[in-house]
């Protein structure tokens, strides 16, 4: 009888110190993760149940941030009687920018595509094409460090359709679709950080130059070929931020330097995007593209555009 009651004891401690241990570590996972509303967590009975462990299953760190982003960007001229002249015009571009990135313990896989195309009407020129641009870009990171990881870049460009010098006439043809395209791969260090600002160097860059055999002899590539290959140094950067309420900045900038042919000759690609939120949907956009490539121009080539932008975010996790 006295071991029974001893045994009866000992099950009425182990229960109490079973309940006060979890019920403390409920209430500590309840401090830290938010829990719905509707749940009554003074309850005992769920406190005993709602481990830490059922707490972040219910709410688990995103692998993957997905946004999609549409704009098209509308500017318009018009004159009658001008004394000074002018043609009237108008002109539109569309962009779609895609970004998804992955995160996971201490890998961080980032990627960008940007797409744009614009056109522009001027009276007694007809449609003129103001804008061609396809771009992706793909960066994996293994962590090494606070701020450092070890890395793998990859980046692709082109255009989408045939493009013209307007001021020779006729107007001459000088690309075209995978006309040129470029694509630059190869291992490096990142310093990261965060998703807006990224530092990456690559010391051992592979770049693949292609055209058709109708653009053969330009662009860098040899008379009777349709492909380069070049090794060399590639930085790249990116860095958005909110520089004053409702206006934000963002830069990327591309850096290359070919070993095997005139490495003093560094091509540079640098884009500035200003956007200037008026509501969720309009905003002002003002975009400056500048890139130095003697392969393609012995002239530092400009490009700037300016207008009223309607926005549609038809993808955001």
């Amino acid at each position: 009888m006295k071991k029974l009651f001893f045994l009866f004891l000992f099950i009425c401690y182990s229960f109490s110190a079973f309940s006060q241990r979890t019920k403390k570590d409920s209430i500590s996972a309840l401090k830290l993760v938010s829990a719905p509303a509707e749940v009554d967590y003074s309850s005992t009975i769920i406190r005993r149940f709602l481990t830490p462990e059922v707490l972040v299953k219910k709410n688990p760190p995103k692998k993957w941030m997905v946004t999609g982003k549409y704009t098209f960007l509308f500017n318009q001229s018009s004159f009658a009687n001008w004394s000074a002249g002018g043609n009237n015009t108008v002109a539109g571009n569309m962009t779609l920018g895609y970004d998804f990135n992955y995160k996971k313990k201490k890998w961080n896989w980032d990627n960008k595509i940007i797409s744009a195309y614009g056109l522009s009407y001027v009276d007694g020129q007809g449609m003129i094409k103001t804008e061609d641009q396809f771009e992706y870009n793909s960066l994996l990171g293994l962590k090494a460090s606070k701020l450092w990881f070890f890395s793998f870049f990859s980046n692709f460009k082109t255009q989408f359709s045939r493009g013209y010098d307007y001021k020779q006439e006729p107007k001459l043809a000088v690309s075209d679709f995978f006309s040129p395209a470029y694509w630059s791969f190869g291992p490096g260090m990142l310093w990261k950080r965060n998703d807006d600002a990224r530092i990456n160097i690559a010391p051992a860059t592979a770049r693949y130059t292609f055209v058709s055999n109708e653009f053969s002899g330009k662009y860098g590539v040899e008379e009777g070929k349709t492909s380069k290959l070049g090794l060399g140094f590639n930085l790249s950067a990116y860095y958005k931020k909110e520089i004053m309420k409702d206006v934000t900045m963002e830069n990327i900038l591309a850096v290359y330097s070919d070993y095997l042919n005139k490495p003093q000759n560094i091509d540079i690609d640098y884009q500035l995007n200003i956007l200037v939120k008026i509501n969720k949907n309009l905003s002002t956009n003002l975009g400056l593209h500048a890139i130095i490539d003697d392969d393609a121009s012995k002239k530092i080539q400009f490009k700037e555009v300016f207008g009223l932008g309607l926005n549609y975010i038809f993808h955001k996790t």
